[in-house]
């Protein structure tokens, strides 16, 4: 019976409450008026039917489709086969060849290559505020719009120093105001916070997205999402629990959004992996409806 259920635990046929690890990640869905408040127009967000028949068909049809071909081809295809491993089948698809690249490829690579300038990264950064003025949005924590001489600069070094790791040290240049250590350090401490982040973050989408290359690549509405695991050595909110991932410690997931306009629109932090899925959605949807 033990056996059973740790077997229906793990698969997430049962759950256990309270649990972070194996409780039931529905629990945290919206419910009743809540779901009932946000639903037509989360469905028209997603592009979805109201009822979820005419949403699930054409899945369902393509799905079918899908198998019915693979299973009429099965004995021709060379690329694919089953084979035994410890006394069980498993699926074996043979790598596909390398194809060569043209020569007319590697022409065009290296005239693109020799085209572009070979700029430091300060220098791009400088060069996209010049073009989008992002640091205007990085405002005093305490003194509203007030603005003193040559922000920008001391922003954007802070924001090179923080994003490289490497501290503000390699970015102070001693006799330049905007770029002495206890600038920089006062400018950090009073303007660079997750707000100013996003409402800086919001200006660069916002100029990308008219780009006329931009708008080739799509509309905006489409995004993908990807994350990576940390392990957090220290006592922080924001880490959580999960053995497979983090062993005995604690991480987090740092999740980042991108379009199919290649920007990057919001990101998430989630302690350990749990309900991956719906924080992402949770995610999506506050986006959508926040604007």
């Amino acid at each position: 019976m033990l056996s059973r259920v740790l077997e229906g635990i793990r698969s997430h046929d049962l759950y256990v409450t309270p649990s972070e690890r194996y409780g039931d990640p529905r629990a945290k869905l919206l419910q009743g008026t809540a779901w009932d408040a946000v639903r037509p127009q989360a469905i028209r967000t997603l592009n979805w039917a109201v009822d979820a028949e005419s949403s699930l068909r054409p899945l369902r049809e393509a799905l079918d489709l899908a198998y019915r071909t693979t299973a009429a081809q099965w004995e021709t295809n060379p690329a694919v086969r089953l084979e035994s491993f410890a006394g069980k089948d498993r699926l074996v698809l043979s790598p596909l060849d390398r194809p060569e690249e043209p020569a007319s490829l590697r022409r065009l690579r290296n005239r693109v290559a020799a085209m572009l300038p070979r700029a430091t990264l300060p220098d791009l950064l400088l060069e996209v505020q010049q073009w989008t003025g992002f640091a205007d949005a990085f405002t005093h924590v305490s003194q509203g719009g007030e603005r003193i001489k040559d922000l920008a600069l001391s922003v954007c070094a802070v924001l090179l120093a923080q994003a490289c790791n490497i501290g503000l040290e390699p970015v102070v240049h001693a006799g330049i105001p905007a770029l002495e250590y206890d600038r920089l350090t006062w400018v950090a401490q009073n303007y660079v916070r997750a707000e100013t982040l996003a409402a800086a973050n919001t200006t660069l989408v916002d100029y990308n997205a008219q780009r006329r290359l931009a708008r080739i690549w799509g509309q905006g509405e489409v995004a993908s999402e990807d994350g990576l695991r940390f392990v957090v050595p220290v006592r922080s909110l924001h880490a959580g629990p999960n053995p497979k991932y983090f062993g005995s410690g604690r991480g987090v997931t740092d999740y980042n959004f991108t379009s199919d306009q290649f920007s990057g629109f919001n990101a998430l932090i989630i302690p350990g992996t749990l309900g991956d899925s719906l924080r992402l959605l949770e995610g999506v949807l506050d986006r959508s409806l926040n604007g």
